[in-house]
């Protein structure tokens, strides 16, 4: 059975050689992406997240947000009751938070 010793030898030898494949792959990887990217028409902002030209319909717009529904009469604060409830609100009786219309 190695030693302790022996064994972070070990461990150390591996580090390095597995830094050593990630450094000789990571170009090829790279021009790999790259060609994807421009035989497909891939643009930085579609892989980020934001949309294509191709994905979002002409005309359309952002939703609006929801009208608040209570309000906290201290600090004028608003919460529209969705998601998580404000800690004004929180474990208290929502009607008298209301909003008269």
């Amino acid at each position: 059975m190695p030693s302790y010793k022996e064994l972070l030898a070990q461990r150390e030898n591996l580090e390095r050689q597995i830094e050593e494949a990630k450094s000789r792959e990571y170009a090829e990887v790279l021009n790999e992406i790259k060609q994807k990217m421009a035989d497909y028409g891939i643009t930085l902002q579609e892989l980020s997240g934001g949309r294509s030209a191709k994905g979002a319909k002409a005309g359309t717009r952002a939703r609006a947000g929801v009208a608040p529904k209570y309000r906290d009469p201290e600090s004028g604060s608003t919460w529209s009751g969705r998601g998580k409830p404000p800690k004004w609100i929180a474990g208290q009786e929502r009607d008298n938070f209301l909003i008269q219309k």
